[in-house]
């Protein structure tokens, strides 16, 4: 893939994080989700390429716009599939929290899972540790692995896990080690990149979260030279059936994060509130300011984009 795309696609995170960011701390979470589709859906369409959905808001009849299998973009030779989340961390934003995100992944055809909204057991960490860690091994284990990797004394290793019910007994046992726990209420994608990130003090991520989350933040960790193992963790028959029809076989098969998001992979994200990651957009009286970051794995480029909006040259993104 040609790497001026990458700088062609933050355009499109940049549209959607506005869009979302007009609806931060206003309680609206779907008002908010459907200001950010619908703004990264328009502005795909000045892409030349054709982009398939293969990770997005749901499945056609669930989603008007970035369903699944949905065809985007303006046209052209270039193929690739696209891995999107408009907003990542809907409540986040809809309660003016920390680390809400725009975010899309681009690939070329067929090398990102093509994962079913299910759950999935994850882990993750930064460069430092890569290769330490084991998701089949006691979290206690993968906790004292990534310490020695690091150079850290346990009591100084930061674990972030979602705070769930079902993470109870998880985080029960981080604790009997004597590392110290991050609870965040959404935004595991950020919270993987935040474990590469010496900044964030946060050194490993653990748990269940989304599927089609845990392969968008797996093209991030590709991009950031971090480390990452998946396994579907389907919650019914239902979920296992759709599993299926989209080729997955082996539900206890762990995923790698080459295996997740495969081959020459790009990374766009853009910031909707402030956080660890990103800064949030900020509007002014004649526009606003956003922070992004683009990242290429063929190159291991990361590259902060910092942009300056005036609504009177965009008359499109001014919200009146």
């Amino acid at each position: 893939m040609d790497r001026s795309l990458v700088l062609e696609l933050v355009r499109v995170t940049e549209a959607a994080a506005m869009a979302a960011a007009r609806w931060m701390g206003r309680g609206e979470e779907k008002a908010a989700d459907s200001a950010a589709v619908e703004a990264m859906r328009r502005s795909f369409d000045t892409i030349g390429f054709s982009g398939r959905v293969v990770i997005g808001e749901g499945e056609r009849d669930e989603a008007p716009m970035l369903y699944i299998g949905e065809v985007v973009g303006g046209g052209g030779h270039l193929q690739v599939d696209i891995a999107v989340d408009p907003l990542e961390g809907t409540t986040i934003c809809a309660s003016g929290g920390p680390n809400s995100i725009s975010v899309l992944a681009v690939a070329e055809k067929g090398n990102f899972l093509h994962a079913p909204d299910t759950y999935m057991q994850k882990i993750a960490c930064g460069p430092g540790a890569k290769g330490a860690i084991d998701i089949e091994a006691p979290p206690a284990d993968n906790v004292k692995r990534v310490a020695k990797a690091l150079g850290k004394q346990i009591a100084d290793v930061t674990v972030v896990i979602l705070d769930r019910p079902r993470h109870q007994e998880l985080i029960a046992e981080v604790r009997r080690t004597g590392a110290r726990i991050r609870l965040i209420g959404d935004g595991d994608i950020s919270a993987a990149i935040a474990t590469c990130k010496e900044q964030t003090g946060v050194d490993l991520l653990l748990g269940i979260g989304g599927a089609p989350e845990g392969v968008i933040a797996a093209a991030a960790m590709r991009c950031i030279g971090g480390d990452m193992q998946g396994r579907l963790t389907p919650r019914n028959e239902s979920e296992i059936e759709r599993a299926l029809t989209m080729g997955i076989t082996d539900m206890n098969r762990i995923y790698s994060c080459e295996e997740l998001a495969k081959g020459d992979v790009m990374f766009v994200a853009t910031g909707v509130t402030t956080g660890d990651f990103l800064k949030g957009v900020r509007f002014s009286a004649t526009g606003c300011h956003t922070t992004s970051v683009v990242m290429r794995s063929k190159t291991h480029t990361i590259r902060t984009v910092e942009t300056d909006h005036y609504f009177q040259h965009k008359p499109a993104y001014s919200f009146n």
